[in-house]
């Protein structure tokens, strides 16, 4: 029998979600219907479909997954976690600005912030190639991968979901169509990979593109402009706080170092608001 299904179209920085209140709505979706519900001409459209749930661990707000354009379900999305805070105020889940949300990687803390943005902790990056997870036998922070027969220094960072960031001359140039796929699928990442081509401007900006892990190449990365101002400043290119430019538009990321939280500031916006019905 089909169903109505409510649902908010939101974006950061162009990176696009459909947000699913599943708190006040009774809602389990197939692998089918999350790719219909992300097809661009069949559906509503969006690189990921986040999904907000009562929380399951006490003194934790809510719950939040994460699926690709792909129908699967993934650890983190940065972007979406600015979204996620922004949705569940605005739609009167909480009167919280602040407030902590459980993942399928661990615990992280979204704020609203008086201008509108969103800050978002995101978590202590993992750098140890077997947590990543990333086959080697090395725990150096630059390492080589052999992509279609040539050798590419990467630095492999998991901000909840696994990045192979490489740094580029230009990223209007950059090889993201034809490596991007190529590294996602790589056997040295088994649980696959968001492939980052990171270029530094000065100390304090830089510029991305990532090619995201079952959704292709997307205007913008939460977690990849995470895990790339965290490969700049372990390479001592950067130095926090530092502002990333992204073909959607523009993030704060600050990190203090190996050990500790990265946090990351940007927008969140609402698009539009409807109700359709699932195949």
């Amino acid at each position: 029998m089909s169903k109505k299904l409510a649902f908010t179209k939101m974006q950061g920085l162009g990176n696009d979600f459909v947000m699913i209140d599943a708190v006040r709505q009774e809602i389990q979706l197939s692998g089918d219907q999350v790719r219909h519900l992300a097809d661009r001409h069949f559906g509503v459209g969006c690189d990921q479909l986040l999904v907000v749930e009562p929380a399951q661990t006490p003194g934790v707000d809510f719950r939040y997954r994460i699926f690709n354009a792909d129908g699967g379900e993934v650890e983190q999305c940065g972007n979406g976690a600015r979204c996620f805070a922004r949705f569940v105020f605005d739609q009167g889940l909480t009167d919280k600005r602040e407030i902590r949300v459980e993942t399928k990687r661990g615990i992280i803390a979204p704020r609203l912030e008086d201008d509108g943005n969103v800050t978002v902790d995101m978590g202590v990056p993992v750098l140890n190639p077997a947590d990543v997870p990333f086959v080697s036998d090395s725990d150096a922070w630059v390492q080589p991968l052999d992509v279609a027969g040539s050798s590419v220094a990467i630095t492999a960072v998991s901000m909840g979901n696994p990045h192979a960031v490489q740094v580029v001359a230009d990223v209007d140039t950059a090889p993201v169509a034809e490596q991007g796929p190529l590294i996602e699928h790589h056997p040295r990442f088994p649980a696959r990979v968001n492939a980052g081509f990171l270029q530094i401007v000065d100390a304090h900006r830089v510029r991305l593109r990532v090619f995201e892990r079952g959704a292709g190449e997307t205007l913008a990365c939460g977690t990849g402009a995470c895990a790339a101002v965290v490969t700049g400043i372990l390479r001592e290119l950067v130095v926090s706080p530092v502002t990333v430019e992204t073909r959607g538009g523009e993030l704060t990321i600050a990190w203090g170092g190996v050990g500790t939280p990265v946090m990351m500031t940007g927008p969140a916006v609402t698009v539009f608001s409807g109700e359709l019905t699932l195949p």
